[in-house]
């Protein structure tokens, strides 16, 4: 049944127009400020309210599930008034809540509204969350379990209009038993000096940012782009999961340093609109792009407008043989998802690094064979 929290009642203290909930696992983040947007939508009439999180999945699996729960816990859901194939709900008094993904691009661009709420925010880029907070006349709140520092600290960080709160399991008093036994048993595990353990308390128990262990780069920092007259492009290829990005590289050999930066990181490209970003970005300078595409490659490299793109050099270990030319530099980068990926991409085990969220990265490491282990002539062929 429905209790009120500790977590609740401080949520609903917050008064700034932004609202920002940072916080562990169990401390009732995501159903607090749901059951604060529910009160809303009952007590002002004709409010427009949107709930916002990565995927459709995702916000079937938690802001969905928890606003049925609360809806049907106090007495209030009425079936018919659910929409359940555009997940809203309308209210006896004419508000709305409305449920969708950031990855469509048209609500992200679309109708305003009064008050938004963006779930596991980390999760979205700076670009979807900022188009929908320019679309939102009053509040903001955002939640998120604090993996590693995100756009949320550099934006917001020192804004007058933000309120800033963290939230621990401490703070839910109907967290079940079970789930905090396994949270202080992490903590018992950190204290005797295992570090993974150490780390996901400080980030689920605590709510605190947490730490990557075993980051594959740590040779990088944010900077400007400088172009040293040999300009080299990495293009990795993606549909509706995964993106198809661009990603511009120059060596300065002499300082050892590569610098990257991000060009366009999209999904659900066609042939087309690839090549018309590639001409938009690169012009004539060369492409290496994902050998795993042979048919794509040829067809942007024989289309109007012709695309100067070969593909990637790939052979045994040759992921790690790109990671350690690239350790051997230092990193300058730009651009907000190949920040993201630098900062998540760790390796796995000894010698083995993630297959995950690094597919600049991926740009970056078959660029940086072509340029610095094969001869000019060889990969420069216009």
């Amino acid at each position: 049944m429905f209790q009120t929290t500790t977590s609740l009642c401080k949520i609903i203290d917050l008064k700034k127009s932004l609202r920002i909930i940072q916080g562990g696992t169990a401390a009732s983040k995501t159903f607090s400020i749901i059951a604060i947007l529910i009160e809303y939508a009952i007590r002002v009439p004709d409010l427009e309210i949107s709930i916002v999180s990565e995927s459709i999945p995702h916000i079937r699996r938690g802001a969905l599930r928890d606003f049925l729960k609360i809806m049907k816990w106090t007495d209030r859901y009425m079936e018919e008034r659910f929409n359940r194939s555009l997940l809203t709900y309308t209210f006896n008094n004419g508000s709305k809540i409305e449920m969708f993904s950031a990855d469509q691009d048209a609500k992200l661009r679309g109708a305003r509204r009064q008050i938004l709420f963006c779930n596991e925010a980390n999760n979205l880029t700076w670009e979807s969350f900022y188009q929908l907070k320019i679309r939102t006349s009053d509040v903001t709140f955002i939640d998120y379990n604090p993996t590693t520092e995100f756009w949320v600290h550099d934006e917001y960080k020192n804004d007058p209009n933000a309120d800033w709160l963290i939230l621990t399991y401490k703070d839910n008093e109907s967290a079940p038993e079970a789930t905090i036994k396994e949270i202080e048993k992490a903590k018992q595990k950190g204290d005797s000096g295992n570090q993974y353990w150490k780390n996901w308390y400080r980030v689920y128990g605590l709510g605190l940012p947490g730490i990557y262990q075993g980051a594959v780069y740590s040779n990088w920092k944010e900077g400007i782009f400088v172009d040293n007259g040999d300009v080299v492009f990495g293009q990795d290829f993606g549909w509706s999961d995964s993106p198809t990005c661009l990603l511009k590289v120059s060596f300065d050999k002499k300082q050892k340093i590569i610098y990257a930066q991000e060009c366009f990181y999209q999904t659900g490209l066609t042939q087309s609109q690839i090549a018309e970003l590639n001409y938009k970005f690169a012009k004539d300078n060369l492409i290496i792009g994902d050998s795993a595409e042979p048919r794509l490659i040829n067809a942007l490299a024989t289309g109007n407008p012709k695309i100067n793109i070969i593909p990637a050099t790939k052979g045994a270990d040759s992921v790690n043989f790109g990671i350690s030319l690239i350790q051997d530099y230092d990193l300058i980068v730009s651009g907000e998802n190949l920040i993201k990926e630098l900062k998540s991409y760790v390796w796995l085990a000894k010698g083995v690094p993630q297959k995950k969220n690094d597919h600049l990265l991926d740009c970056l490491r078959m660029v940086a064979i072509k340029v610095l282990s094969e001869p000019k002539g060889e990969y420069h062929i216009w």
